[in-house]
């Protein structure tokens, strides 16, 4: 069946190949749907990794002393 959804063509090394194609079948999945799988992990983990450096560059500067409360902001 066909899919509307874009796709993308990825060249792996044999080992990667390997890897992906083990967990396809220990899973009982696609290679697709196990790479389309980890590359939603990867792009999550990137996320979190982007949003920990704006937190910490945050926590630097935070002054409890001036900081509102959570009853402050939202009554």
């Amino acid at each position: 069946m066909p899919s509307a959804n874009p796709r993308i063509n990825v060249v792996c090394e044999k080992p990667l190949y390997g890897a992906i194609a083990e967990i396809a079948a220990r899973d009982g999945a696609s290679l697709s749907s196990v790479a389309h799988d980890l590359l939603l992990e990867s792009l999550e983990l990137r996320e979190d990794i982007a949003l920990a450096k704006v937190a910490d560059k945050r926590a630097v500067g935070f002054d409890r002393t001036t900081s509102l409360t959570a009853e402050q902001v939202f009554g």
